[in-house]
């Protein structure tokens, strides 16, 4: 296998996956007719500046000056031109001060809205972090630390946003309660980064009923282990900060339609596969659990393929996670990556990639974090031959030391969209 070759039908296959789910193609077939009144955008996530900016050039068609209006916060580095709406970046995957002033903006906003507007919530991965409003008496701290302690658990990302939830005053529901104060029409289209397409877990679900409860976040506190801030464990024992659940009046008329799915996304990666000359093995884009102990078992599949002799493509998508025990930078793409390059063990004939379709999959939190790695018959020869101890570096979570070094890792830049993760082992 041919490596600077396979390296170039990664890449093409990750592409397809990442433009399957771009804003600019897919949203405006989504866009309701203008309303009366103004348009009113509120958009989050790491696709909420290229969301923003085609509603925009939609509109801009039909409407006159003023009559579209908003807010799109999106994480660091992750900003397009959207004007007039404003675009702001924020802290992810920890929240930050940017997101906690951008917020109350996006809620008073929402709150202004009034019977002839309409309020389009435009909702990606990434929202979580971005939109900001701490229940009563947490502080921007204390929500930095239970994300942090959340993030470093191993705790899925639907128990995630539980907890986050119900130390909020925008999400599980509450942004639409904001909306629809003044009568304003309320659609929200999202873009789903989450395993099964749950609206409530997407961005945690500001414009949906919430059917967790304070008891449930509670749990996965006890469950994981958290260690909360005072202040934290008081708002999961305050009934006040139950969230809107179905039946709520804040949800009459409200619609939620999902633009893109990781499911579509992945169809788009297996079609280039096949077009690529390979046999496709569709893992599904709901693929959960620890990093490490799935790419042993992709790696199981791999060899097995091999040994049939067959050309084929395994995808998989979903969200994995990192139990963190090292003191290393890495994240769940490229941890499965070191993982998956430990236990192929070099096999000839075996190449991968793991990589978030957002564009960056962890490290230094910051927007030119690498996106996942690749892995090559020759990964681990080139590793110890540079001194790298593979096993040591995956006990120690360093997966983006270990690819830096060999220059393996997978760094497209921000996407403008998330799909959640796309792994493709090539065979043959």
């Amino acid at each position: 296998m041919e490596e600077a070759r396979v390296r170039r039908v990664l890449n093409e296959i990750f592409d397809a996956c990442v433009d399957a789910a771009h804003p600019k193609a897919i949203l405006p077939a989504h866009l309701p007719e203008p309303p009366a009144g103004r348009v009113v955008v509120l958009a989050a996530g790491k696709a909420a500046a290229s969301m923003a900016a085609a509603a925009v050039a939609h509109y801009d068609r039909g409407l006159e000056p003023g009559r579209i209006i908003g807010i799109a916060v999106t994480r660091d580095g992750y900003a397009l031109p959207a004007a007039p709406i404003r675009v702001v970046e924020a802290g992810h995957p920890l929240p930050n001060e940017a997101g906690l002033a951008a917020t109350r903006a996006v809620l008073e906003l929402a709150a202004g809205a009034g019977p002839d507007d309409l309020v389009l919530a435009l909702i990606s991965g990434g929202g979580s972090a971005n939109w900001l409003a701490p229940a009563p008496g947490v502080s921007l701290a204390d929500k930095q630390a239970v994300t942090k302690a959340l993030l470093r658990s191993g705790a899925g990302i639907d128990e995630i946003n539980c907890v986050r939830k119900h130390l909020s005053r925008i999400k599980g529901g509450r942004l639409a309660a904001a909306a629809r104060a003044g009568g304003a029409r309320l659609v929200t289209l999202a873009i789903s980064d989450v395993p099964g397409d749950d609206p409530s877990v997407i961005a945690s679900g500001p414009t949906v009923p919430d059917r967790t409860t304070l008891a449930d976040a509670r749990a996965i506190v006890e469950r994981r282990a958290i260690a909360l801030p005072e202040s934290c464990r008081a708002a999961l024992d305050d009934p006040a900060n139950e969230s809107p659940k179905p039946g709520d009046a804040a949800f009459d008329g409200a619609q939620f339609t999902i633009v893109a799915t990781p499911a579509e996304a992945l169809a788009a990666a297996e079609r280039a596969a096949r077009a690529a000359g390979y046999e496709v093995l569709n893992l599904g884009a709901d693929v959960e659990g620890e990093a490490r102990e799935v790419a042993t078992e992709h790696a199981r599949l791999a060899l097995d393929a091999r040994a049939r002799g067959e050309k084929l493509a395994i995808l998989s998508g979903g969200e994995l996670t990192v139990t963190i025990r090292g003191e290393g930078k890495g994240g769940p793409n490229q941890e499965y990556a070191l993982a998956l390059a430990v236990a192929l063990d070099g096999a000839d004939g075996i190449a991968a990639l793991s990589g978030d379709t957002d564009g960056t999959d962890g490290g230094t939190g910051l927007a030119t974090d690498p996106a996942g790695a690749f892995v090559l018959s020759s990964t681990l020869q080139r590793a110890r031959a540079a001194g790298i101890d593979p096993a040591a570096a995956l006990a120690d979570n360093d997966s983006t030391g270990f690819f830096a070094t060999i220059g393996d890792l997978l760094q497209p830049g921000p996407t403008h969209t998330n799909v959640n993760d796309c792994r493709v082992i090539l065979v043959g």
